[in-house]
């Protein structure tokens, strides 16, 4: 990019690019073989494709200690759930560490900051696992239904209680699919063959796609509030963190049973308590939990209709060799200089190219997250564009760090994981005045003086400072409306940090960008909906 402080940078109709051009650097062919850390036990399989290319010290139950002593040695690290990466280890890597891989899908333990700032590819085996998972999922579903665990202990402590254990049926049930990915279709297409009614929630899944396999996208409440089993099956965000808690409880219908082979903190497990106590949870059948192993006085552990196993999900001896050899070639591929396509973090890049980059890299992340957010559930995410305005000829731009960024500002406000999504036309808003006259949710951004910029939503040009979180609202162009929606904001105890105004003509419509540090309370955005000048409002986490 040129070093003018003002630089331009398009995304038209989001969606993810397929496959963007994640690079490690490769080692130089005078270079011993490089060392690779397992720090938890892998397949033999994966092993045997390590051993041919590298250097492998298998050393498992390192303290975080031993890990940051022996980290300084190795080129890459392969982990599963149980190690922390944290900032400690890279830092203590004194810039050897080139590669993180994750045997599995969920990379929350990985300081995935920390990997990029310290130059260090993170990638993780996102597919082998996917069909243990779901299978789990449909054993803890019929164990739990059938009281097969309760039952098996009752037998074994020598008594005999048929009455007891009556179970329900699943036929005829409805399954509500929280988290439409991978695990959450295959689960949906094995509990129709279970004769299950099954509808799903997934903001970011399209429509054709659940229809396909006979399952309706349906609203967050209406999923929960009429099926009779709910499976888990989205990533832990800050969005889902504690998305079942004591409100969305209240909304279920009595008697629910839920299942969760997804992520411990998506549930509030206290709530989960609460909710069994009271009988509107009925069972509950869990192979995650918020930590991990949970204490042996654990509560809902010890509950009498829960169903509890030892994040089993990955466990198969398929699934762990799959899992084995999908990182193993991803590991020796990243080595090896070559494309990851399942790295999780930005690409590796020379640092004088990441310096210039640096306030370009905020801009794609931020425009990236933006755009994602303003896309509606139903038609899913379809295409990217990516329009970039230099002084500087084609041949001399290195954009895959910018593409990488965009990548992870859609991916990361609705998914833990690197995910591939389908290619489709036009999509749907959640704030209509994002579409351009093509049909697309445009964005548009530049850098100014160092800091990313929002210049345009859709046709009205606005002046944004993106930092923080925003509230965009359409309006009728009359005066008065700044100082409206700035009072019922005020009266709230909301601080604004900046507001712009933007406009296709005087006394038409208007779009207001208001940047605001904490976010309004349900009932505010409310009290700012209804004001009739306003059309449409939407805010946005950035």
């Amino acid at each position: 990019m040129a070093s003018a402080t003002s630089q331009t940078l398009r995304i038209s109709s989001p969606s993810l690019l397929s496959h963007p051009s994640f690079l490690s650097l490769p080692l130089s062919p005078l270079d011993a073989k490089p060392t690779v850390l397992v720090a938890e036990k892998l397949g033999e399989a994966g092993l045997k494709l390590l051993k041919d290319f590298a250097n492998v010290d298998c050393s498992y139950n390192l303290s975080p200690e031993e890990l940051c002593t022996k980290i300084s040695l190795c080129d890459a690290l392969i982990v599963r759930s149980g190690t922390k990466v944290t900032r400690e280890v890279f830092e203590s890597s004194a810039g050897r560490l080139k590669v993180v891989g994750r045997a599995g899908v969920g990379i929350d333990n990985v300081d995935l900051a920390a990997a990029t700032e310290h130059g260090c590819l993170v990638v993780n085996a996102p597919t082998a696992n996917t069909v243990a998972a779901a299978e789990h999922g449909i054993a803890l579903l019929a164990a739990m239904a059938r009281n097969v665990a309760q039952a098996d202990a009752s037998v074994k402590a020598g008594k005999w209680q048929r009455n007891k254990y009556v179970g329900v049926s699943l036929v005829g049930k409805t399954l509500a699919v929280l988290g439409f990915g991978k695990v959450g279709s295959e689960v949906a297409r094995r509990a129709k063959g279970l004769g299950m009614n099954v509808i799903a929630h997934d903001p970011y899944a399209p429509a054709d796609r659940a229809r396909a396999i006979g399952v309706e996208l349906v609203s967050f409440d209406e999923a929960i509030g009429t099926a009779d089993f709910i499976s888990l099956h989205m990533p832990l965000t800050p969005a889902t963190s504690k998305m079942l808690n004591d409100e969305t409880f209240a909304k279920m219908k009595k008697g629910v049973r839920i299942v969760n082979v997804a992520r411990g903190g998506v549930i509030d497990e206290d709530a989960l308590v609460r909710a069994l106590d009271s009988g509107i949870v009925a069972q509950a059948a869990l192979d995650v939990f918020t930590e991990e192993p949970p204490p042996k006085d654990s509560k809902l552990v010890l509950h009498e209709q829960v169903t509890a196993t030892p994040h089993l999900g990955a466990s198969t001896m398929e699934a762990q060799e799959g899992v084995a050899i999908e990182i193993a070639e991803a590991v020796v591929g990243a080595l090896r200089g070559e494309l990851a396509a399942t790295a999780v973090n930005a690409p590796m890049v020379p640092s004088e190219v990441l310096t210039e980059l640096k306030p370009f890299v905020d801009l794609a992340e931020k425009l990236g997250r933006l755009a994602v957010q303003l896309v509606a559930g139903g038609s899913g995410v379809k295409t990217v564009k990516v329009t970039y305005a230099s002084a500087r000829a084609p041949d001399d731009l290195d954009t895959r760090v910018l593409r990488a960024m965009i990548t992870k500002g859609l991916i990361e406000p609705i998914s833990s994981v690197f995910v591939n999504l389908v290619q489709i036309a036009n999509v749907e808003s959640r704030f209509a005045s994002a579409i351009s006259d093509s049909g697309e949710i445009k964005v548009e951004g530049r850098v100014k003086d160092g800091i990313p910029h929002l210049t345009k939503v859709g046709s009205f040009e606005v002046d944004v400072s993106l930092e923080g979180s925003i509230l965009f609202c359409r309006q009728v162009d009359q005066p008065g409306m700044i100082g409206q929606v700035g009072s019922i904001l005020g009266e709230e105890n909301v601080n604004v940090s900046f507001m712009s105004v933007g406009r296709i003509a005087p006394r038409k419509q208007a779009v207001m960008a208001i940047g605001v540090d904490e976010q309004p309370k349900k009932e505010t955005l409310k009290k700012i909906g209804e004001i009739p000048a306003i059309e449409e409002f939407v805010f946005l986490k950035l």
